[in-house]
């Protein structure tokens, strides 16, 4: 194995990925097998060079030296010196006092044929700690990692502007790649060094990168909005059949007037009402959620659990003063077309109200398509005074509701099937999702560092998948269980409750390792934990249960969304089509994450997929 040349802590040039331009760079680690040394830029900049790109700083000393017998017209007028010894922005050349020589002209653009020039460009933003807003920033084709992508295309227009301060602004580096565009600007600041020579330059890129849109982009997402809303009622028609055999597909379909009723929908908007009321309650905590584009962070009241709390004592009152919530179950694909109704006309609001927002507001993942944005959502924190509508939507009407669902089917199944208690199927189903619901309830806050709050906008996608979706179809075992009793022995009930406990663990345990390495990476009781330094300062880690597979939260899941299914028996595949859907959604969900974490942490996340190789089960995928 090679001999290590430099150590840790020296001071060396380091050259930047893609040009000829050596900077001083401090080495901060070496790695062994890779034979790569971490350096850090003046800037704060950390990437990974080879040992061929590096040197020592007595080699450019005594590059200095030997070009000091050229001419002082021909150093003042050289533009390729080191960043420590730039001019000053605010300060003219001396030589733009007079007209520039044809030679000066000349050896500038000799210069930037050879090499690929390197400008400082002013970064206002500066990364927050341990935070992982890069999400609620502007498109991540700024992000210092890009550098080292030549595939992205990006053009840069440079704008000479007044600035009186220069020094409180970061740095960061951009490489420019097109040598058409060096004259051009070359031209523009020669002209404005002649005209004005008292003004200061800083300069300013934009960058404009063509968007990935995803989900098969509009033709997907307008496949999505039509047909989720109608496979969602013929699911339910299926499911309402004596046999629900996919061979009876379809069902029988039921007039308008079947599907709507205005009794119905008003009991949605109370619950949905009652819900606001108790979110808008002063008790629970107040945190701050990840840092946005503009550095501000948005507060969240954390009471979710109380409203859960509320909602079951209001709830179990009614059934005492003789509430019949078998209600629900008689008049479900009501509710289901209500709930359809009001997430559609919520999708409708916010997309108008997005369009009068500034853009530092605006989703990353909005694209500036109208129905695409419709679609992914266009505005990333709607909020009506102190009142998040994302925010609350996650958790509240459908998570709370799903609960209230499983237990007005779990009393149509006694009243229908003239029992006297619930069937065992019944009770698992229930008790199983309960828990579910009251892990997410009691630890709410670990959902504001999802990418549904730091990256998707609100939207159609959300607000149905929140107010539709989860009520109504993660209620689908018990449904199915009405109509079509299980009977099943305790020992295959055993082993439903061993498996149901393992995806618990897994899934427990993994998000809460990850959200308390987010609040605090130097937590004692991590430091067991290996780790994979990024350019952006964060961490990843690979070993605990996130060396196991890249998300064994989802491993979790899926192991619970099996252990739902399983109590209704074998007799029909249609309850088994949650499990089918969720592993579909998760696996989508796996490939948006890789996406984003590849673009955000580069050359590290590559370093850890070779560590972690599964993405979500071991040894399969």
């Amino acid at each position: 194995m090679p001999s290590r040349k430099f150590a840790d802590g020296e001071v060396v040039r380091g050259r930047w990925p893609g040009s000829s331009l050596y900077y001083e760079v401090e080495i901060l680690s070496h790695d062994s097998s890779s034979q790569l040394y971490t350096v850090k830029y003046i800037d704060g900049t950390e990437l990974e060079l080879k040992e061929n790109d590096i040197k020592p700083l007595t080699s450019f000393r005594q590059r200095k030296s030997a070009s000091s017998s050229s001419s002082p017209s021909r150093r003042r007028g050289s533009r390729s010196r080191s960043r420590s010894r730039s001019r000053s922005p605010g300060r003219p050349p001396k030589s733009s006092r007079r007209s520039i020589s044809a030679s000066h002209q000349a050896e500038v653009k000799e210069t930037k044929k050879e090499i690929l020039e390197v400008k400082l460009t002013p970064l206002v933003l500066a990364p927050f700690g341990n935070s992982i807003s890069r999400y609620n920033g502007e498109p991540e084709c700024i992000e210092r990692n890009d550098v080292l992508q030549p595939h992205r295309r990006v053009q840069e227009k440079i704008r000479l502007s007044q600035e009186s301060d220069y020094t409180s602004a970061r740095h960061s580096l951009h490489a420019r790649r097109e040598e058409a565009k060096f004259k051009e600007m070359d031209s523009k600041e020669e002209k404005a060094a002649l005209k004005e020579p008292g003004s200061s330059r800083a300069f300013e890129s934009t960058a404009t990168v063509t968007k990935d849109l995803e989900f098969g982009g509009v033709p997907g997402v307008c496949l999505l909005m039509l047909g989720l809303p109608v496979f969602l009622v013929l699911l339910l028609l299926m499911c309402k059949q004596k046999d629900p055999s996919l061979l009876n597909f379809p069902p029988p379909l039921p007039t308008w007037y079947e599907l709507w009723e205005p009794k119905v929908f008003g009991a949605y908007l109370l619950w949905f009402s009652l819900q606001v009321l108790f979110s808008l309650l002063p008790i629970g905590k107040v945190v701050e959620g990840t840092p946005l584009v503009d550095g501000r962070r948005l507060k969240y009241r954390i009471n979710g659990m109380y409203a859960f709390i509320l909602t079951s004592v209001v709830v179990g009152t009614s059934l005492y003063w003789g509430l019949d919530l078998c209600y629900v179950y008689e008049h479900f694909l009501q509710f289901a077309l209500g709930a359809i109704v009001f997430s559609v006309a919520l999708s409708v609001f916010l997309y108008t109200r997005s369009l009068k927002v500034p853009r530092k507001e605006l989703s990353p993942a909005s694209s500036g398509n109208a129905i695409y944005d419709f679609f992914i959502g266009r505005e990333l924190n709607p909020r009506i005074g102190v009142f998040d509508l994302k925010y609350f939507c996650e958790l509240r009407p459908g998570l709370i509701g799903w609960a209230l669902i499983n237990l007005a089917l779990l009393l149509a199944e006694m009243k229908l099937q003239h029992r006297a208690t619930p069937s065992l199927a019944m009770i698992l189903v229930n008790s199983f999702q309960l828990l579910y619901v009251v892990d997410a309830l009691w630890n709410e806050e670990a959902v504001l560092t999802t990418m549904d709050i730091i990256h998707d906008g609100f939207g159609f996608m959300l607000a149905f998948g929140d107010l539709v979706w989860v009520p109504f179809i993660y209620s689908f075992q018990a449904f199915y269980l009405v109509n079509h009793p299980s009977e099943i022995s305790w020992p295959f009930v055993s082993v439903i409750i061993a498996l149901k406990v393992c995806g618990y663990v897994i899934f427990r345990c993994a998000n809460s390792q990850k959200n308390a390495f987010r609040k605090n990476p130097t937590d004692p009781r991590l430091a067991h934990l290996k780790t994979i330094h990024t350019s952006t300062g964060k961490n990843l880690l690979v070993s605990g249960w996130w060396g196991f597979v890249r998300h064994p939260n989802y491993l979790g899941d899926l192991i619970m969304a099996l252990a739902w299914s399983l109590p209704c028996g074998f007799n029909h595949i249609l309850p088994y089509f949650y499990v089918t859907y969720f592993t579909m959604l998760l696996i989508h969900r796996e490939a948006r994450d890789e996406h984003h974490c590849k673009k955000k942490y580069g050359l590290a996340w590559e370093k850890y997929c070779q560590r972690v190789p599964y993405r979500i089960f071991p040894y399969i995928y």
